[in-house]
């Protein structure tokens, strides 16, 4: 825990608690783990406190989502702010099926599906990195990733699913959040530097150099000969389509 805060983000770190599917299942407790932290915090120097108030954070945003479920139940069926319901999502069926079988042809997004797909368990950086690839550049239903999500996950927990999906796609609890559109190659290079986890989830690409190993299109004669595929979107088109998209709503709203 006293690492927390500056390995929490790098998903070929183990740098989390683990705990997730823990607290999803009730083999351990919230106040166990709370008790525990607190304890670890009276003992730890400065920086180490900080990081351990990092953590209490994220226990806070779990126990924040348990009560928009409670107190907004309709977010079980819909959009917390019913006006993006009204969002005009794309149903391809084809760019979905991509996404969950890590073939999209962007490599963090791909290594984190199939991460998920093999082991029932994906790093918080690379949810949010999904699925905001899945609402924002693929411009899919949340909804249809919050189901897939429920039924890979083994810490799968219908508060906190909710709660992240609507993060990401916009529609959830943030005061103007449909602007917040992560570029997954940034992502990829900002918190996989050196491609580690990318390599070890997209072995097609392990032996590719770091320069390219977030976008390896840069070389298509070598992405050829890795049998990756292409880029089923252009990233940079679609997000004008996305901001398009969420400002019809807005002023129609």
């Amino acid at each position: 825990v006293f690492r927390y805060a500056e390995a929490r983000n790098l998903p070929a770190v183990d740098g989390t608690s683990k705990l997730s599917a823990h607290l999803r299942a009730g083999t351990i407790g919230i106040r166990a783990v709370l008790a525990k932290l607190a304890d670890a915090r009276s003992q730890a120097p400065p920086a180490g406190q900080a990081s351990c108030e990092v953590f209490l954070n994220e226990l806070i945003w779990r126990e924040f989502y348990q009560q928009i479920l409670a107190n907004f139940p309709h977010v079980m069926k819909g959009a917390f702010r019913p006006e993006y319901n009204d969002l005009a999502w794309s149903h391809d069926r084809g760019h979905f099926d991509a996404w969950c079988a890590g073939q999209t042809g962007y490599p963090i997004v791909d290594a984190a599906m199939r991460c998920l797909n093999a082991t029932g368990w994906m790093h918080n950086r690379l949810r949010m990195i999904v699925a905001m690839f899945l609402t924002k550049d693929l411009l899919i239903n949340w909804q249809w990733g919050e189901r897939y999500f429920m039924r890979q996950l083994v810490d799968g927990d219908l508060a906190a699913n909710n709660g992240g999906w609507q993060w990401s796609a916009g529609t959830g609890t943030d005061a103007a959040p449909y602007f917040r559109i992560f570029n997954p190659v940034s992502q990829g290079e900002k918190f996989d530097a050196g491609g580690s986890f990318v390599r070890r989830w997209v072995p097609e690409l392990a032996g590719l150099p770091d320069e390219c190993i977030h976008q390896p299109w840069k070389n298509p004669l070598l992405l050829a000969q890795r049998g990756y595929p292409q880029r089923i979107v252009r990233h940079e088109e679609q997000r004008a389509k996305c901001l398009t998209m969420y400002k019809q709503v807005k002023a129609s709203a």
